[in-house]
């Protein structure tokens, strides 16, 4: 058996990462062949993985790509065991090199191909690839949540360092900074829908339903009951729909008067809040 040196199991641990005595051990039973005792690793390392798979990820971030000047934009929420791990720098990197693949491939269409596709950072390793090895050395499960691309210009922010809520929205025109003022309004001030078309039926009819019922009991002729509730229901609108809400940064014109003065159209958006469903 050859003889096991201090260098080596430096050398392994400064290629792996890995602990010094699991380092030391993979060199013992692939009797000090470097490359062989790196694959021993991988492979003890997706055994762990195997048996640790069905943890709770409640922590993680949204990787973001996006400018109005690219071809298309993306977001992914990466999710993993505790909060530390998701302030990790390579795992920041895990998840903005997520977004990066999906927003330039178009044909991914799911998680799964999206981990197998080619690492933006890391050449000639596989997003897979780069997942299992950071988890070899963090020892926490992480799990490929939602995935969304949009095509053409994008916008995007991360509430909070992104590890509570991601936004990513689809653009005409504008520049970087006025998307991204969008998006911080959209993580504040949470619009259900981008236009009052889009608006779900159901929730105007309701609440219509409870101005005219209001509006009644305050003793309003029946006549023009109806007209109230339609200026009334100007409110609701610009609670609930995007560009009808008063924008954050200068509440006396709506984002949607915003965005246009800024030269931008606003087509899409997605905002996601970790661990929430769509």
């Amino acid at each position: 058996m050859a003889e096991i040196s201090a260098a080596d199991v430096k050398k392994l641990r400064e290629r792996t990462g890995l602990p010094l005595m699991d380092c030391k051990s993979a060199l013992t039973e692939t009797n000090g062949d470097m490359e062989l005792a790196i694959e021993a690793l991988r492979k003890k390392g997706n055994q762990l993985l195997n048996k640790r798979s069905d943890r709770e990820t409640a922590f993680g971030r949204f990787g973001i790509f996006s400018s109005v000047g690219n071809s298309a934009g993306a977001i992914v929420e990466l999710k993993c065991e505790s909060a530390p791990v998701a302030g990790h720098e390579e795992f920041i990197q895990l998840a903005n090199d997520l977004a990066e693949a999906l927003a330039k491939n178009p044909a991914i269409a799911n998680a799964e191909q999206l981990l197998d596709s080619p690492s933006p950072s890391k050449k000639g390793v596989t997003l897979r690839e780069q997942k299992d090895e950071l988890f070899n050395r963090i020892r926490e499960v992480f799990n490929v949540g939602r995935i969304q691309r949009i095509d053409g210009g994008t916008g995007g922010y991360s509430h909070n360092s992104g590890t509570v809520a991601g936004v990513l929205i689809g653009v005409e025109g504008g520049s970087d900074d006025v998307a991204k003022d969008v998006c911080m309004h959209i993580a504040a001030m949470r619009p259900r829908s981008l236009t009052k078309e889009e608006l779900d039926p159901t929730l105007i009819a309701k609440e219509r339903e409870i101005l005219r019922e209001a509006a009644l009991k305050e003793g309003k002729p029946e006549s023009i009951v109806d007209k109230m509730v339609d200026g009334r229901l100007r409110n609701f609108f610009a609670e609930s729909v995007l560009l009808e809400q008063p924008f954050v940064k200068d509440d006396k014109q709506s984002v949607g008067q915003y965005a246009k003065s800024k030269g931008m159209n606003i087509k899409r958006y997605v905002h996601w809040v970790l661990g929430e469903a769509s």
